[in-house]
């Protein structure tokens, strides 16, 4: 990055103002973006919460304070000073989150296609991978995107559980919520085995976290989280050192891609096609779709999706147990008290 300081850089301006997901998704994007305008200052409009995990990306300079309920678009971005040099639409596509850019009269706006706008960018595709599209996007303005220049760098402080199987029940949509009491099964058959587990829970999911850590004869401390999200600097430190995770199409798969932790991941109303792993014996994807079509539910429905119900115990033991080891890390002395990681899934206790 530049040493100017940052009064006197240009600023370049990216929208994405969504989830950890959607920002971990975004990273080779934001990657590119930085390598392409190494003096300019990159600001993202997200919300407050994701400045730890920006931070982590090595792109992004600053957050810019941004959000909307659910998964809307801000109707205004906190800007001040001169308008951006460059802007950038990684949130969506169509006037609701090019009309927050455009307000700022930035010198250069990269979107999607919009002629009523006069936005002459590359057409939008329904049926592709998140990666691939911000990356085709900025390809198309002539600014070369890697979709598998995804990695975050592995934290350097310790676990909270190092070795531990981590579930985590939770998600923002019933519609992509695996039962807790199949979670809670997969956590006794591996406690069972000799395996250490934890759970994870995201802000307001305690009471479910707590029933799957219950019921599958985990103690309470066994439950990280849940009142508020996790410190984002824990979350990645209890990952990257995870044997295995096991989640549902959340914000923590796409952690466990970024750190290389290997993943089992339930789909059910959208497929692992759009916003799966990447390929390869690291991740396994457990989808049972009724056909080709990668979209074949609601992504925020109240209940949970049929093709997730289809997902049954045995196979999510099963793909635990075919997961490889993990790629060896640098490991930072472990916490007193925290003790000593358990036995790996695929291997006996």
């Amino acid at each position: 990055m530049s040493g100017r300081p940052a009064a006197d850089r240009p600023r370049l301006l990216v929208l994405r103002a969504l989830g950890l997901g959607d920002l971990l998704t975004a990273v080779p994007a934001l990657r590119a973006l930085r390598r392409a305008h190494p003096d300019h200052e990159l600001l993202l409009a997200a919300p407050a919460r994701q400045a730890p995990a920006a931070a982590a990306t090595g792109a992004v300079d600053r957050v810019i304070p941004a959000s909307a309920p659910g998964r809307g678009v801000p109707g205004r971005i906190g800007w001040s000073g001169p308008p951006p040099d460059v802007a950038v639409d990684l949130h969506g596509n169509g006037p609701a989150s090019n009309r927050p850019l455009s307000r700022l009269r930035p010198a250069r706006l990269l979107a999607y296609a919009h002629p009523p706008a006069r936005i002459a960018g590359p057409l939008w595709r329904e049926d592709e991978h998140e990666r691939l599209r911000w990356c085709r996007l900025l390809s198309w303005y002539g600014i070369p995107a890697d979709p598998d220049d995804l990695r975050l760098p592995v934290p350097v402080r310790p676990s909270p559980a190092p070795g531990a199987v981590v579930l985590h029940p939770g998600a923002d949509a019933a519609a992509r919520r695996w039962p807790a009491e199949r979670f809670a099964a997969v956590g006794a058959a591996l406690r069972a085995a000799g395996h250490r587990v934890v759970v994870t829970a995201g802000a307001g999911e305690a009471g479910r976290a707590h029933d799957v850590a219950r019921c599958a004869g985990l103690p309470a401390p066994a439950v990280l989280g849940g009142h508020t999200d996790p410190p984002f600097a824990e979350l990645a430190a209890l990952v990257a050192q995870a044997r295995a995770v096991v989640v549902g199409d959340t914000g923590l798969a796409h952690l466990a891609t970024a750190l290389g932790t290997p993943s089992v991941v339930l789909f059910g109303p959208v497929g692992p096609r759009l916003w799966g792993p990447p390929p390869g014996a690291l991740h396994r994807a457990l989808w049972h779709p009724d056909g080709d079509h990668a979209r074949p539910g609601d992504a925020h429905g109240d209940v949970p999706d049929e093709r997730l119900l289809r997902i049954t115990v045995p196979e999510v033991l099963a793909a635990l147990a075919q997961l490889p080891e993990p790629a060896p890390h640098p490991r930072p002395p472990t916490l007193t008290g925290a003790g000593p990681p358990g036995p790996r899934p695929n291997q006996p206790p």
